[in-house]
């Protein structure tokens, strides 16, 4: 086996065992699997959705709560079909699409052999594809590239015609430049301000894969910082170094993030400047967010087409124009994958491999789980007492089955910080043991201190 072909089937089973354990550990399951899937979408299991709900949190409280200059908001799915004339989806909101003549298979044309050569004569209109080998059946009988929009459509009312086409949002971005009068008018916020969202959004990928990575359905975390011109490009650079920071409070190493710039030629349509944050992913440096210096497009376009007005007014300088947009956008699914894969660990114990998740505490699922030392009914009682006192403040749970060590190991794969054991001895003395999951320390503490040393700890690891 070549070097090139051990790192291949490593990176391979690195990416199963992820999966594998999202899986079996209830984070992430196929949506409809019991009828074969439904082609990458995903449902959030019991712990997917609170790893998710956390990383979400997380994201509100840095955009929204500790600031004083970001608002929220929660725009609607649907939308009129001529906001997405207007943001210039409908025209350019494009991926170059070859089909295989002899298989039919589809593919993007980063996704074939040497795909950024391609997208790169692709973007130059000089792309030749006649010598390239389909990736599925190994013919060279690919078909020229097209356009192909990656926009969801659906029909508003009984009737499928033209005037009830309807488009399912590509972003969530639209919806707050739509907004900004009514937003700037309730809230009164003086420039530089900004307007954040978490929502659903929808793409017809062509080729989606890598796991939850890229998806037709997904969820999106974007905010749009409203700015004199003038200072788009020092905002830029402040909300790039804002954005890096935050992904590595998620506990994700600085080695595995980097910026990469794009090229003029790749650029978005409406972006004048366009930097992504990219982690290194079990197959490759991937992006991650998006920072984009959008200028004033999109609130100029919607301004063309809808015939309002989106200008903001200085009364102390009695200025009006139209502001400058800095936007940052990521993924909660993105941000799920990349958590898990920075958290995913394995280390040789004596009962052969313990594989760790040492997820941050704020973004574990469960802060702590309650373990009687073995399921006697002498201990249940004071168990389940333990198990209530700590599930007001935290995310708990309670597992009784199978041998204490075995209990450890299943809450250490799931990423929960600390677990606290119920012994014979709690009977008498009325103290339990906190195990701590990365280094396995015990600590013997009375329950009447439970949970201040618990919310102590929680704040250490």
């Amino acid at each position: 086996m070549t070097v090139t072909a051990r790192a291949v089937k490593e990176i391979e089973g690195l990416t199963d065992k992820i999966q594998s354990l999202a899986k079996r550990r209830g984070f992430v399951f196929a949506s409809s699997e019991i009828y074969g899937g439904a082609g990458s979408t995903w449902d959030f299991g019991p712990l997917g959705v609170e790893l998710k709900n956390n990383i979400k949190r997380s994201w509100w409280r840095a955009m929204v709560q500790v600031r004083g200059d970001i608002v929220g908001l929660d725009g609607a799915i649907l939308m009129h079909p001529k906001v997405w004339e207007a943001s210039g989806h409908v025209e350019n909101f494009v991926d170059p699409l070859v089909e295989c003549r002899s298989c039919r298979h589809r593919f993007r044309i980063d996704d074939l052999p040497k795909g950024d050569a391609l997208m790169e004569a692709w973007r130059a209109n000089t792309l030749d594809v006649s010598g390239t080998a389909c990736p599925n059946c190994g013919e060279r009988k690919l078909a020229d590239p097209r356009k192909f929009n990656l926009m969801f459509k659906t029909f508003v009312g009984p009737v499928e015609d033209t005037a009830s086409v309807a488009w399912l949002r590509p972003e969530t971005a639209q919806a707050v430049y739509v907004n900004f009068d009514n937003v700037q008018q309730a809230v009164r916020r003086r420039l530089p301000f900004g307007i954040a969202q978490i929502g659903k959004a929808f793409r017809n990928e062509i080729t989606p894969g890598n796991f939850i990575f890229r998806s037709r359905e997904f969820e999106q975390m974007e905010m749009q910082y409203f700015c004199r011109p003038n200072d788009a490009p020092r905002l830029f650079e402040e909300w790039k170094e804002e954005r890096m920071r935050w992904h590595r409070s998620l506990g994700v190493p600085a080695e595995r993030l980097r910026f990469r710039e794009h090229a003029e030629d790749e650029r978005a349509h409406y972006a004048a400047r366009a930097v992504d944050i990219e982690f290194e992913f079990p197959f490759g440096w991937k992006e991650l967010e998006g920072i984009h210096d959008r200028t004033d497009f999109d609130l100029r376009r919607h301004a063309e087409f809808s015939g309002k007005k989106l200008e903001y007014f200085d009364d102390l300088t009695q200025e009006r124009f139209v502001p400058y947009i800095v936007e940052t956008a990521v993924g909660a699914d993105r941000t799920t994958y990349e958590v898990l894969c920075a958290a995913y660990d394995e280390e040789p114990d004596k009962d052969g491999i313990r594989t760790v998740l040492r997820l941050h505490p704020s973004l574990a699922p469960y802060k702590v789980a309650v373990l009687p030392l073995s399921k006697n009914e002498r201990l249940s009682p004071l168990a389940r007492e333990v198990h209530a006192s700590l599930r007001a403040g935290f995310m708990t749970v309670y597992d009784e089955t199978q041998a204490i060590g075995r209990r450890y190991r299943r809450q250490d794969e799931i990423g929960t910080p600390l677990c606290v054991t119920v012994d014979f001895d709690s009977l008498e003395d009325r103290a339990v043991t906190i195990r701590e999951r990365d280094s396995m320390a015990q600590v013997r503490v009375p329950i009447a201190e439970l949970v201040d040393r618990v919310q102590e700890r929680l704040a250490e690891v």
